[in-house]
Formats: C-alpha cells, sequence, structure tokens
C-alpha cells in the first residue's frame, strides 16, 4: 500500500479518541508505565499485551531488533510505541571517580535515550505498515485511525533545574528535541507523534538519592500522585494535544514554546494542551 497519504491534522487530533488500539509500554511494570496501561486499558480498552510480560533491557541495543521481531510477530495489531522506560542517577562530576562517573553516566544514556531511539527506529517500518493498512476503514471510507509513538520526556527536558542529575536532564532534553523533529519529519505518513513531559510525580525514580522519597507529596507539595498524573494526561490526550504537560510542568512548556515554537520548522503544526485548567475537564 506504498503511496497511502494522511492527513497528520485529522489522524490524532479528534477529541475524544485515540489514534491506535494495540501498544507497547516499555517500563510498564511499575511507576507511571503500569498507570499508563492500566489507563489505556480500563479507559479506552487499549490492548498492552496482558497478560503477558515482555523483558527487555532497554540498555543493551543489541537485543532491541530481536525484541521488535519477536512481538510484531506476536502482536501483529500493534500500532503504538510509548516510550516511557528511563533511569535518573543522581551524580556529582566533583565527586564521583571519572570511571564511575562515565559507566554510569553510559548506562544512564542507553536506557534514556539509544533505547528509545533503536525501538522506534525497529518498529518504524511495522507502524507505517499498520498505518497503511488502516487508511481505509471496513466500508471503504477513509480512517482517521492510524498509528502513535508517545515520548514520555521530562519538565527538566525543559528547564534542568534539577542539577543533582545532570545526564537524565539532558537525556530528557534530547528526547524532547527528537519528538519534535520526529512529529515533522513522520507528517503525512500516519504516525502521530506525541510527547507527554512530567512533572515530579511520586514514583520509585528516585531511588538511588540520599532521600528516595523526595519526590513524594509530603516532602514536595508540587508532586503529583501517579493517578493525579494519568488522570490529566489522559485528559489532554485524547482532548488533541500532542506536548502534554502535568501539573507544574503544564506553565513550563506553555512558556517554553511560546518563547521558541516559531524557531524551528516544524513548531507550527504542534498543539499542545498544556495550560488548560483542570476545572474544564470537571
Amino acid at each position: 500500500m506504498a503511496g497511502v497519504s494522511f492527513d497528520s491534522e485529522t489522524i490524532h487530533r479528534m477529541p475524544g479518541s485515540l489514534p491506535f488500539s494495540s501498544a507497547l509500554i516499555t517500563g510498564g511494570g511499575g511507576g507511571t508505565g503500569k498507570a499508563l496501561a492500566t489507563y489505556l486499558i480500563n479507559t479506552h480498552k487499549i490492548k498492552i499485551g496482558a497478560p503477558g510480560y515482555y523483558v527487555l533491557d532497554m540498555g543493551d541495543t543489541a537485543s532491541i531488533a530481536p525484541f521488535v521481531a519477536k512481538i510484531t510477530a506476536e502482536h501483529p495489531e500493534l500500532d503504538c510505541l510509548i516510550n516511557n522506560a528511563g533511569v535518573q542517577r543522581p551524580l556529582d562530576i566533583q565527586r564521583e571517580a571519572p570511571a564511575d562517573f562515565l559507566d554510569k553516566a553510559d548506562n544512564e544514556i542507553n536506557i534514556n535515550v539509544k533505547g528509545p531511539l533503536h525501538l522506534t527506529i525497529g518498529l518504524l517500518p511495522h507502524l507505517r505498515a499498520r498505518a497503511e493498512a488502516k487508511a481505509q476503514g471496513p466500508d471503504g471510507s477513509a480512517s482517521s485511525t492510524a498509528a502513535a509513538i508517545i515520548n514520555v520526556s521530562s519538565v527538566l527536558g525543559f528547564v534542568p533545574f534539577s542539577i543533582v542529575n545532570p545526564i537524565y536532564n539532558g537525556t530528557k532534553a534530547w528526547l524532547h528535541f527528537w519528538s519534535i523533529n520526529l512529529r515533522t519529519q513522520l507528517r503525512g505518513t500516519g504516525i502521530a507523534v506525541f510527547e507527554i513531559a512530567p512533572p515530579t510525580v511520586a514514583t520509585d525514580l528516585h531511588r538511588e538519592r540520599a532521600d528516595p522519597d523526595d519526590n513524594k507529596k509530603d516532602k514536595n507539595p508540587g508532586a503529583l500522585s501517579v493517578d493525579k498524573f494519568v488522570d490529566e494526561v489522559g485528559k489532554r490526550l485524547v482532548a488533541g494535544g500532542d506536548t502534554i504537560g502535568a501539573g507544574m510542568s503544564m506553565d513550563v512548556v506553555e512558556r517554553w514554546y511560546g518563547e521558541f515554537r516559531g524557531m524551528c520548522k516544524g513548531y507550527e503544526a504542534t498543539n499542545f494542551f498544556c495550560l488548560s485548567p483542570i476545572r474544564q475537564w470537571t
């Protein structure tokens, strides 16, 4: 079905619907990944591959191509990749031994950057084929449902105010810019690209810090519970936004785009739902 074209503005900006029905979520065993999976299954009846789990080391790029072959063979209906897995490590360049610093930094870059990159590129042919196959509805009419890539970045990819994790901040900045350019390059293919930029969320992401609970509400008033985060993101996702903030990240993302969106070709297509007051959803 080569040559099928799509109007990307009508594919993933249909309020109340999602442009996919079967999703692969990395890091889906806990935290925001598990919560997103639960939300998609319960609210939108999205197939996540439950009850089975797949084990994949996102830092081992050599294992990604065989994994892609396996999961697309076992789940040919797969039409969405959610790059959610990530690690955050506190690193102090003045205190860490150089070899230790580089070892931890390389591992963090492999998981947060190279893993999503290799998985995305590996799945693109399959996602494109799925989008083309769904270009026509069963009655012969054009279908607005296609395929999707959802990248979970961070507010720290916009403003790196948490200086204790310099590598993490950089990897999330990469994921942010990758999402922008990927969205632009895939325009017209039927593959929608979303970015979710979480604020501090009460998960175990800070497990390597001196105080692993410093992202909990009782110690950080700006932190969101996992349930609150997923509730906000879910509502904005179906509302049609492709760059989505929650909690305090809403203001940061909107201010960032307000300042810079006009300086890069393709920003004009970004439709961000970041400052929509919660009262609009109640």
